[in-house]
């Protein structure tokens, strides 16, 4: 029997419950701050004090899985949900896996070099998996709740305020994605007005937030950011390199603009648009408008 526990700090683990279910045995969600979880056997609630990061009760939620190890431990790929499961691989002893293909008890499969490689990892004990969140589940009471306090006495000192992703680009069903071929970051409301027609959300290559920080670095798709599966994936002046096809490849639908004919993009595309995305994008917005 698998004991399966999910750390996170927000309600989007709908992939986690469906994946911790489908390993049968119990399931418990620690869950920092104060909502409760349905499709739980347990719920241990971490309260977060006023005025403190979520970060600072790493210990607190590593001491709580210590105490009960599981077998698997899966935690949602955001910045501080992957603090906390640092502090309790560190206190396990456990390896940390990312971009998990399959998973059981001893053994995950994981995807290497983008996706071209899968290697099975084993291990003795314990593992943490690191994975997209998924869409957001109903606040709703577990059938047990233990409530743990805290004995910290962390506080935020100094506050910076950064931009960071208003959406969940693992639950969307439509993505604009956008790339090198925008010349400065005003232009991307060329993406934006299409994305907004479509009911569609913006992502980016990892260029335009690691490089020039044109978006948040939640918005970018690839092997080292978000693995997305939409059903309509447009990508915008986006070259198509490996790196970042590691996670749009699963997309339903791939479409493609670049002036590129050449551009790797246009081999995973199941449409593509030859074209200036300058001329390009106005006409989309206007026909699907």
């Amino acid at each position: 029997m698998t004991n399966t526990w999910i750390i996170t700090a927000g309600p989007q683990i709908g992939a986690l419950v469906q994946a911790g279910r489908s390993l049968g045995g119990t399931l418990t969600i620690v869950a920092v701050g104060d909502r409760t979880y349905p499709d739980a056997d347990s719920v241990v609630s971490v309260p977060v004090p006023e005025g403190v990061p979520v970060e600072a009760l790493a210990p607190v939620v590593a001491d709580a899985v210590a105490a009960q190890p599981g077998d698997v431990v899966l935690v949602p790929n955001r910045p501080a949900e992957r603090v906390l499961g640092g502090a309790v691989a560190a206190r396990l002893g456990a390896p940390v896996l990312t971009q998990p293909i399959d998973f059981g008890f001893g053994a995950v499969a994981v995807a290497r070099y983008g996706g071209i490689v899968t290697e099975t990892v084993k291990a003795s004990g314990p593992v943490v998996v690191v994975m997209a969140g998924g869409s957001a589940v109903e606040d709703a009471p577990a059938s047990q709740t233990q409530a743990l306090g805290s004995p910290l006495k962390a506080r935020v000192v100094q506050e910076t305020t950064a931009e960071v992703a208003e959406v969940n680009l693992a639950a969307a069903k439509r993505i604009v994605s956008v790339g090198r071929g925008f010349k400065a970051p005003e232009d991307l409301q060329l993406a934006r007005a299409l994305a907004e027609a479509i009911d569609a959300e913006v992502a980016c290559s990892r260029p335009l937030a690691e490089g020039l920080g044109w978006l948040p670095k939640d918005s970018y798709v690839g092997v080292s950011g978000q693995a997305v599966k939409p059903e309509i994936y447009v990508a915008v002046g986006v070259s198509g390199q490996l790196q970042h096809m590691a996670g749009a490849k699963d997309a339903r639908t791939i479409v493609a603009v670049n002036a590129d004919e050449n551009a790797p993009i246009f081999a995973h595309a199941d449409y593509g648009i030859v074209g200036d995305l300058y001329t390009v994008l106005p006409a989309l917005t206007a026909a699907v408008s």
